[in-house]
């Protein structure tokens, strides 16, 4: 594939992600690609542990197809959901 369908998907996935999960994610187009990428890899692996799929071992390659958008978007929104643990501020 290529860089370019890996920050294609990363947007794609990303951006998507964002949209679904509730409440403020800060970040601009490159944390978003940035998130969509690092969640293709997650889901991509996850998917190929825990089901085998075809479509989660395109995610993890950067293949553009809806299985594979479709396990990036599952990585990335387990990401910002591990994000926002992580930054979690507590109210004194």
């Amino acid at each position: 594939m290529g860089i370019l369908a890996w920050i294609l998907l990363g947007l794609i996935a990303g951006a998507i992600a964002k949209a679904i999960y509730p409440g403020h994610q800060g970040g601009g187009i490159f944390a978003t690609i940035g998130l969509g990428i690092l969640g293709a890899l997650l889901g991509g692996y996850l998917g190929q542990v825990f089901f085998g799929s075809g479509g989660a071992a395109a995610a993890s390659a950067g293949a553009l197809t809806i299985p594979s958008i479709f396990f990036a978007v599952l990585g990335a929104i387990i990401l910002i959901f591990l994000w926002g643990l992580i930054t979690r501020r507590t109210v004194a």
